[in-house]
């Protein structure tokens, strides 16, 4: 009868190879840095197992049985392959990646993060795919767990402790506006802004203003939200022919001034910057080729925050 797959440690047979090879409990030991104690009971356990007595003691020796005879040139390659698995995977190459990886964003981190790190891929791994999607804010722990996404990159959140996390940089507010707009030149102030009416991007056509606490801690009250959207170019798109105002932030506003007629302007008003994460879940932590793709997506977010910031 086969032995159920959940029955089996590997490790065993790394002792039943030991002791195959040094002839003896005391040999495998030695070899596996291991007390002679722990390599007996190991030997006990695949004993029964295998329901076989596998070694039967002959003088100092341990004498292999013929059930152990016949299968150890199996047990022997199998570790073998083993062993070469792991040597490949510490000595991952970038160049011979094929298979596509999942990020998790929204749009005005793609516009950020996408043109640097598709650029440095095209070099160092040239076979290998990205696939760029949005993933709900509640939802950043269960597509991490699940593997329907690789990593996420997000605005800083709580996660639970099988959720890892790097801090990428962080961001502050802009305002866009079309050219011509009557504030795009003048000074203005959290008044002039006030008077505005505004264009808001939100997953949820109900999701409260993410600023309200800012304007509330100034004795203010809401925004005159006219358009709630999903997509910040589709948002600014409305605004390059409004007179409407789009809040949003500094590094992708600036992006869309070289696309879009519009103009940049600071927010009238102190606000905390915005923290950029990228996320993963813990069993990845350790994988070279999610370990390459952490750090690649890292410097391409780094470097693109860094050039726009040179660009000010």
């Amino acid at each position: 009868m086969a032995i159920p797959l959940s029955r089996i440690d590997l490790n065993l047979f790394r002792v039943m190879d030991a002791v195959y090879e040094h002839g003896g409990i005391s040999g495998a030991a030695r070899h596996l840095h291991l007390s002679q104690p722990a390599v007996s009971h190991a030997l006990a356990r695949l004993r029964r197992l295998w329901g076989d007595p596998l070694f039967v003691r002959q003088g100092n020796n341990m004498v292999p049985t013929e059930l152990t005879r016949r299968v150890i040139g199996e047990v022997q390659a199998h570790l073998r392959g083993l062993q070469s698995l792991m040597a490949q995977a510490e000595t991952f190459d970038p160049a011979t990646l094929d298979m596509t990886l999942r990020l998790g964003m929204r749009d005005v981190l793609e516009a950020i993060t996408l043109p640097p790190l598709m650029a440095s891929l095209s070099k160092v791994a040239p076979r290998a795919r990205l696939a760029s999607v949005r993933v709900p804010r509640d939802a950043l722990e269960r597509v991490l767990t699940q593997g329907e996404v690789d990593l996420v990159i997000d605005r800083e959140r709580r996660v639970g402790g099988r959720i890892k996390g790097e801090h990428l940089a962080d961001e502050k507010l802009a305002v866009l506006m079309r050219k011509g707009h009557p504030l795009s030149k003048r000074r203005w102030d959290l008044a002039a802004y006030f008077k505005c009416q505004h264009v808001m991007v939100t997953l949820q056509p109900d999701q409260p203003d993410p600023l309200q606490p800012v304007w509330a801690a100034r004795g203010l009250g809401e925004r005159d939200v006219i358009l709630r959207c999903q997509h910040y170019f589709a948002a600014a798109n409305v605004v390059a022919h409004s007179d409407a105002l789009l809040t949003l932030p500094h590094t992708y506003a600036e992006e869309l001034t070289r696309a879009l007629p519009l103009v940049l302007r600071e927010l009238p008003a102190p606000v905390p910057t915005m923290a950029i994460w990228m996320y993963w879940h813990a069993d990845r932590d350790g994988d070279p080729v999610h370990r390459w793709m952490r750090d690649s997506v890292a410097d391409g977010a780094r470097q693109a925050m860094q050039l726009m910031h040179d660009l000010r």
